[in-house]
């Protein structure tokens, strides 16, 4: 987005997850406007609870939370009723269960970081201060609890729209993809289809694959291979796809 001449109106994420991209894009004010799209309703929880205004009562009840095996695990079987409890049960489960993966059969973490156990991802006063931080720009986000390319479809042919797009992985790596998100069927053909119809710029994460990589070429997508980590810290490559990769 620095590479453009011009900002974009809005950042469109289809399948937000933590949002990392969108969030520091208004932050920072690579775009005028973040639009978070996810079909996991606990997680997208999170984002209502910050476009609704309601951040500060967020980082209220992780600050106040008496934090130990007997709560955590009292408070993640406890239904939740209000969107503001689901949120919380959310951020619960992400900084206590292994990796931070949300997917059903995700057990604690027991040793932890630096032999912490179970509170070694636990920062009450670091996440409150994440949470305010974004109730300051709540306005600059839309949040949509929905499907990733139905919800995003009136965006594609406005110039001052960009994508991106990280979505679950490829059926060729159907078992990390079950083991990493609650939701992770998705038609990848169709993702392709739907991006390369996009008339503003677009950025793809995706799984190194070789299908993927097919579908890259058949709607002549450049790809690139970059390094990263996995949740488990291992070393491993991932594509980034897109029209113009010179950038990177």
């Amino acid at each position: 987005m620095q590479s453009l001449a011009v900002p974009p109106k809005l950042l469109i994420e289809p399948f937000a997850g933590g949002a990392t991209i969108a969030l520091t894009a208004v932050c920072e004010d690579w775009a005028e406007h973040a639009v978070l799209v996810e079909l996991d309703p606990d997680v997208a929880a999170v984002w209502q609870v910050i476009c609704a205004g309601d951040a500060p009562l967020l980082a209220e009840k992780i600050l106040s939370f008496e934090f130990n095996f007997d709560t955590v695990n009292a408070e993640l079987a406890r239904d939740t009723l209000s969107t503001l409890e689901r949120a919380f049960k959310t951020v619960l489960r992400n900084r206590t269960l292994h990796g931070g993966i949300l997917a059903p059969g995700s057990g604690l973490i027991k040793s932890g970081e630096a032999g912490r156990g179970l509170a070694s991802r636990w920062y009450p006063e670091t996440l409150a201060k994440r949470f305010i931080a974004l109730h300051t720009v709540r306005h600059r986000l839309t949040v949509h609890c929905a499907d990733a390319l139905q919800s995003t479809q009136s965006y594609r042919a406005d110039p001052q729209c960009v994508f991106f797009v990280d979505p679950p992985y490829t059926a060729g790596g159907k078992k990390a993809g079950k083991r990493l998100y609650a939701h992770n069927e998705l038609d990848h053909p169709a993702l392709f289809e739907f991006c390369a119809g996009i008339t503003g710029d677009f950025v793809m994460t995706y799984d190194n694959a070789a299908e993927v990589i097919a579908l890259a070429n058949v709607h002549g997508l450049q790809t690139r291979l970059i390094a990263m980590k996995n949740t488990r810290h291992a070393a491993m490559t991932e594509l980034v796809i897109g029209r113009d990769l010179a950038w990177v």
